[in-house]
């Protein structure tokens, strides 16, 4: 009797594993889970956001070579606009 149901368990709990990786594979076909990793040839990107209080936030989006700062809250207000995209620092020498 223990042997049968510690099988029904094994069974039951590899059967709940596939399903566990039939959905993520569902996930990624059908383009659910494109937060990992960003779409090549996008426009429009989220760069930076900062939670200021409870209700408003600082988020910084880039559109094409562009970075727009706006403040998200009651009502939107664009705080700056047309900031030159700044290119990526290099990366520092070490010393040996």
């Amino acid at each position: 009797m223990a042997a049968a149901t510690s099988l029904k368990f094994a069974l039951a709990f590899l059967l709940v594993l596939g399903l566990i990786a039939l959905c993520a594979w569902v996930l990624r076909r059908f383009g659910l889970g494109g937060a990992v990793r960003p779409a090549a040839g996008r426009r429009l990107a989220v760069v930076e956001s900062l939670a200021l209080d409870a209700r408003h936030r600082l988020v910084l989006v880039r559109r094409d070579d562009r970075e727009h700062l706006i403040l998200l809250g009651a009502a939107e207000t664009v705080v700056e606009s047309g900031i030159l995209s700044r290119p990526a620092l290099p990366a520092p020498e070490s010393r040996s």
